[in-house]
């Protein structure tokens, strides 16, 4: 095993204080300059309005509040309802603090659960998402993948948009990103593969593989591609299909987490038409219903706590809602922006009856199959004490995206044509003839785009750094990617502080069942497969006794859990398909409402999330810059274009990315007081 240590790092393990709910605790005991918050208003001082006021701090937020204030004639504020991170610096800059000491379980998440999920086993299960500056983009297991180019365009064919197509998608994940390759020695050891011209060169999120391996990483590709899995060398160039080690958002200048906070906003200087207000809950969006066709957004209002008095403020341009799958559905239906039943039965008084909000909501859901193991794994490393700044940069980053066949073989045209005769409204978590529309749509893409084709409806992931107490174990993961269950966020209250239900409806058609039962069959041929095989030893969960498929279903539906990938709950589909913005995230009915998220994926994506969605933000950083200032996209068909110009009023993120290098992303003094593991499937997979 081999360790590359660019810069030294201290990571220290003493006592936490956790995060302030009523004020901005966050902030360090030293008062001297500190360059990471120029931009952050911790006084909490802001101004009377804005152009732009962007609700949520989080993956896209940062990345669109940054591209917005390179137009000095635009002023932008962001609200944050969670803290600034500052004081758990540590855990969240580590890279391998995401599995032994993350942020899940602390204030610094949301810390939301799902309805009752009859299908899996009666639970309530953990969805924990981002409450801090760059949202679960600080918290999450840094993987850095791309979707395909087959479900990228059938998203954009499903909006009838050029403006979502591959090729555009392509260009702005790659300017979102810095790609290093790794030393030839991690290189070598790991087995990676890679095609340098597929990545970004210039762009504020940096993407490399860890400074430190392990043999074992270097047996996946071959393991996999003996039992016939397609072994990728270039997956980042739109194929994303088959057996491969993942790039990781690690700043290799010291192996450091690279997200959206250190990426976007650390790195600006001091920009005075830009304003971050963290400990910020947004409780509603305020409207001019004098137009009741086409609401206009007036001001956002926002309380820093429960109790806490209200206030407003005035939006001169728009408001754009980034706060993830749950967050910009809850905003809208609190503004009045939904399903006109939900929105009657929490007490809020309709504004527009947009019946798709929230609703499709899809996630990907992951298990494990575990199993002994002689060979040193991360986990046994970490107990004996390693901790190099190159060693606490691994995380875990062999993966395979399996295709139906590979799951099913010659069975796999028997099965599509049985999910066909399954399509049952009854399924659908809504009476709405749009909504129901929505979900035959969503349903039928699944069915006939991505099953039949080489995109991955099972990801495979080698896991190697348990926090449980055997550190001697290894897993194999398997995670669906193409649910054909399909649920909802909704409201009950009309307090801005009560948590939303959310109701994935896990494994509510019992396809999702068949899939991931063959991921996990494939999970243990993989451990029995050579050269990996020359290490494992006895499998410890769910062991032997689980062998029929009945014993499979039974067994997976009690230990499933989130792969912390939702989606979807906003769609971009047409308004008759129960969809909630056009191809330009405009709001259905209001005049100067978007959402720039995850959510508004209207199709599950075989990856992880944060790649496609920083290039969600970027895109949607062009179309807005186009509609108002005449640069930044080429055209924005939808939207009247000024003809006004602007200038650069400081340099953009990547222009200061010696900068961050230097200063923004080295680990404070701050230390984190290791919490009791959340679970071996916790923060690692996001």
């Amino acid at each position: 095993m081999r360790s590359i240590g660019l810069l030294a790092l201290t990571v220290s393990l003493s006592e936490f204080a956790f995060a302030y709910n009523h004020g901005h605790r966050d902030i360090y005991h030293d008062h001297s300059v500190n360059l990471r918050k120029r931009n952050i208003r911790y006084d909490g001082q802001i101004e009377d309005s804005y152009d732009f006021v962007i609700v949520g701090g989080g993956t896209a937020g940062l990345a669109i509040a940054a591209r917005l204030t390179e137009d000095s004639n635009t002023t932008v504020l962001v609200l944050e309802a969670g803290d600034t991170g500052d004081a758990v610096a540590d855990r969240i800059n580590t890279p391998v603090m995401a599995y032994y000491s993350g942020l899940p379980g602390t204030s610094y998440d949301w810390a939301y659960t799902t309805v009752t999920q009859p299908n899996a086993g009666g639970r309530n299960l953990p969805w924990p998402r981002g409450k801090v500056l760059g949202g679960s983009s600080a918290m999450n297991g840094m993987y850095h993948i791309r979707p395909s180019k087959l479900e990228v365009d059938a998203w954009s064919s499903l909006i009838g948009s050029d403006k979502w197509k591959w090729d555009s998608m392509f260009e702005t994940m790659k300017e979102s990103e810095t790609f290093t390759p790794p030393s030839s020695d991690i290189q070598a050891e790991a087995g990676i593969q890679f095609v340098a011209s597929s990545r970004g060169t210039n762009g504020p999120v940096h993407a490399t593989y860890p400074g430190f391996t392990l043999p074992v990483v270097g047996n996946w590709t071959q393991t996999l591609g003996n039992i016939g899995v397609a072994v990728n060398d270039d997956a980042y160039n739109g194929d994303t299909y088959g057996a491969f080690i993942a790039t990781s958002s690690i700043n290799p200048s010291n192996w450091t987490r690279s997200y959206a906070r250190s990426a976007y906003i650390d790195s600006l200087p001091l920009r005075a038409n830009l304003a971050i207000l963290p400990n910020a809950t947004v409780t509603r969006i305020i409207f001019d219903s004098s137009n009741s066709n086409n609401l206009t957004a007036t001001g956002v209002e926002w309380a820093a706590y429960s109790g806490a008095a209200k206030q407003t403020v005035s939006v001169k341009k728009e408001v754009i809602l980034a706060g993830g799958a749950v967050g910009s559905p809850h905003v809208l239906m609190l503004s009045g922006v939904g399903p006109k039943d939900v929105l009657q039965a929490a007490g809020v008084a309709v504004q527009v009856d947009l019946p798709g909000v929230g609703q499709h909501l899809q996630d990907h859901i992951s298990t494990a199959v575990t199993f002994k193991t002689t060979t040193d794994t991360a986990a046994s490393l970490h107990a004996a004490g390693q901790n190099s700044p190159a060693f606490l940069s691994f995380i875990n980053s062999a993966t395979a995206y399996v295709n139906i066949t590979d799951l099913l073989g010659d069975f796999a045209p028997d099965f599509k044509t049985q999910v066909a005769s399954q399509l049952s409204t009854s399924l659908v978590p809504s009476t709405d003839a749009t909504v129901v529309k929505g979900y035959e749509t969503i349903y039928n893409t699944t069915l006939n785009t991505f099953l039949t084709s080489p995109v991955g409806q099972v990801e495979i992931l080698l896991a190697l750094t348990n926090s449980g107490t055997d550190s001697n174990v290894l897993q194999i993961q398997a995670a669906l990617q193409h649910p054909f269950s399909q649920g909802r966020v909704y409201i009950t209250s009309n307090d801005p502080f009560a948590q939303p239900a959310i109701d994935p409806q896990y494994l509510s058609h019992n396809a999702d069942t068949v899939i991931l039962r063959e991921g996990l069959k494939l999970a243990r041929k993989i451990a029995g497969t050579a050269p990996l095989s020359a290490v494992i030893g006895d499998e410890v969960t769910p062991g032997p006794s689980v062998s029929t498929d009945d014993d499979w279903d039974s067994w997976l539906a009690k230990n499933i859990g989130t792969e912390f990938h939702p989606s979807c709950s906003c769609a971009m589909l047409p308004l008759e398909q129960g969809g909630v913005v056009d191809e330009n995230l405009k709001v259905y009915g209001l005049g100067n409402v978007r959402v720039a998220d995850a959510s508004v994926f209207p199709v599950s994506f075989a990856a992880h999330l944060q790649a496609p969605t920083y290039g969600l933000a970027e895109q949607a950083a062009k179309i807005i810059r186009a509609t108002y200032n005449g640069v930044g996209w080429p055209s924005a068909s939808g939207n009247s274009t000024s003809t006004s110009t602007s200038s650069s009023s400081s340099a953009s993120p990547t222009q200061n990315r010696q900068e961050d290098h230097n200063g923004a992303l080295s680990l404070s003094s701050s230390s984190a007081l290791a919490l009791a593991a959340a679970g071996f499937l916790g923060s690692l997979l996001l």
